[in-house]
């Protein structure tokens, strides 16, 4: 389950929460009850694979990882 970010239009509060992606509903905010939410865009974390010491971008990677 993706974790989204949320602000609250009715009190402004922010928050996080895991989300199911067959959610058909925002979940309600914790501090007002809320479901008048706005998602905040958020950065994304990635994992480079590899081994770390190849330097071509291709999945030739003698370690077999991805990059």
């Amino acid at each position: 389950m993706p974790i989204y970010e949320y602000v609250c239009q009715d009190c402004g509060n922010e928050f996080e929460t895991l989300v199911s992606l067959s959610a058909k509903k925002n979940p309600p905010c914790p501090n007002c009850k809320s479901i008048r939410l706005r998602k905040k865009i958020s950065l994304v974390a990635t994992e480079k694979g590899g081994c770390g010491t190849c330097t071509s971008r291709s999945s030739a990677c003698s370690s077999g990882g991805f990059t």
